[in-house]
């Protein structure tokens, strides 16, 4: 089920809320609860329910492990479960999200002929599985506090964050439903609903007006201009950010209508300094995953420069794969890697560069590599990027060629899209405008006042949206 679905804000929401605020009121704190668990599961089973088994197979598991490791003194045996545990979601993961890739690349490399298996890509299992592991190493750690087993279900599969995170820290939600959920708040009801319309807005009105150039453009990648090139490659980060961005708005506007707060996931990435500022600011959970459980394990920068550079680059290497099975984005993950290197190596130097070309180098950076990101093969990445930087085709833009045509009386057309428009243009410029410059929905939240004129504005933009929701389109991080 999709936040931007008539089935989730006309049924799903409402019903989950009365249910939820109707048990406890009644005085039924856990069924109340329950019924989040319940409601979460039909949620998750709306996309394909044939995956039901898997989610509720790893939380059994993983919460038996974790009872385990948090009850036990042995450290021997201790250490065997939990490294037990870690395989076990490594290969739940793997198996699902990565086995027709490497039969593909055996098949490749040694020109065997392995038949693909074709596997589906259970939904959210990139997310639910490393909140597992973390969960793990902090109840080794005798970190966690017992949570009887509705408890944890809830913690793994409460539905706004279930699907595209955030990737949640127990201690960061577990207390809140303990202790202040039990009544509806008028705040946080306003608030939720304030943020959650701001995030329909940018996913259905700016993010997938953005993925029709973006779609295009990489459709028709080997026909692209210069300028053509160039749109297509913004479309796609403005898509990215957008779509991605209204995600995190939604999420953490669902949860605030149960009294939950959810950690802050994105918090305007382009308007990063460097390559570490942006890491801080884009997907804001998962850094801090892969920092405290891989990182800071290995050694983080306590050992040498050298091992430290090494680190870097396995904690990219492995953002990387989790993002996607294919070597496109293993590199981007390795460029991400690279870049990081070399930033820590410059800053600890002393060289310092104006801030605006500290900004427009990270910018650059960051868009060359979603080109990476959003590519299906090598071929077509690499023929955006050289259209991008000149080495493509030689062609005028749609809109020159189309009024110099009669003129000339030749064609002068591409076969590719017509990328080049005013619309597309004014649009890129005005997204470059708002996510440099403009404060981000986390900065408005908090100094959100529920009077007339920001409810007059919600209403607007959500009835604007709503209106759009005929065009349906998964999140881009659904795919991951």
């Amino acid at each position: 089920m999709l936040f931007n679905s008539y089935e989730f804000i006309f049924f799903f929401l409402p019903a989950s809320f009365i249910i939820y605020f109707a048990l406890q009121y009644a005085g039924q704190s856990r069924l109340a609860k329950i019924s989040l668990v319940l409601g979460s599961l039909i949620f998750y089973s709306w996309w394909n329910i044939s995956y039901l088994p898997l989610i509720l197979t790893s939380v059994v598991v993983n919460y038996g492990v974790g009872t385990f490791l948090g009850n036990s003194d042995h450290l021997k045996k201790r250490r065997i479960v939990l490294t037990i545990g870690i395989v076990f979601n490594v290969i739940l993961l793997g198996y699902y999200k990565y086995t027709d890739f490497f039969l593909s690349t055996v098949n490749a490399v040694a020109k065997a002929d392995f038949p693909l298996l074709h596997l589906a890509l259970p939904l959210a299992i990139s997310f639910f599985t490393f909140q597992q592991i973390a969960y793990l190493v902090d109840s080794f750690r005798y970190e966690t506090k017992g949570y009887r087993f509705d408890e944890y279900m809830l913690f793994v599969i409460f539905f706004p964050q279930l699907i595209a995170g955030p990737i949640v820290h127990h201690k960061e939600v577990m207390s809140q439903f303990h202790n202040e959920n039990s009544r509806m708040n008028a705040k946080n009801i306003s608030l939720g609903l304030y943020i959650f319309g701001i995030g329909l807005f940018k996913k259905v009105m700016i993010a997938d007006t953005f993925s029709v150039w973006a779609n295009d453009g990489f459709k028709n990648a080997f026909d692209l201009n210069v300028v053509e090139a160039w749109i297509a490659s913004l479309s796609y980060t403005f898509q990215l950010y957008f779509d991605f961005s209204g995600y995190c708005d939604m999420a953490v506007g669902a949860a605030l209508l149960f009294n939950i707060r959810l950690p802050i996931n994105f918090n305007s990435p382009y308007k990063a300094l460097n390559i570490q500022d942006f890491w801080r600011r884009w997907h804001i959970t998962l850094s801090r995953f892969l920092t405290q459980y891989i990182y800071i394990p290995l050694g983080g920068s306590r050992i040498s420069p050298s091992r430290t550079y090494i680190n870097i680059m396995i904690i990219f290497m492995v953002s990387g794969f989790w993002h996607g099975a294919g070597w496109t984005f293993v590199l981007w993950g390795f460029l991400h890697g690279l870049a990081s290197v070399i930033y820590r190596w410059w800053s600890q130097r002393g060289y310092k560069m104006p801030k605006w070309l500290a900004w427009f180098i990270t910018f650059q950076f960051v868009n060359a590599a979603w080109v990476l990101f959003r590519a299906e093969t090598f071929a077509q990445a690499i023929a955006i990027l050289k259209a991008m930087f000149g080495m493509g085709k030689i062609e005028l833009p749609t809109r020159v060629a189309r009024v110099l045509e009669p003129i000339f009386n030749v064609s002068l057309l591409p076969d590719g899209p017509m990328l080049f428009t005013s619309t597309s243009v004014l649009l890129i410029v005005l997204g470059l405008i708002v996510v440099t410059f403009r404060k981000n929905s986390f900065e408005m939240l908090d100094r959100f006042k529920p009077n007339n004129l920001n409810m007059l504005f919600i209403v607007l933009i959500s009835i604007v949206s709503i209106l759009q929701l005929g065009k349906v389109s998964e999140f881009l991080y659904f795919n991951f």
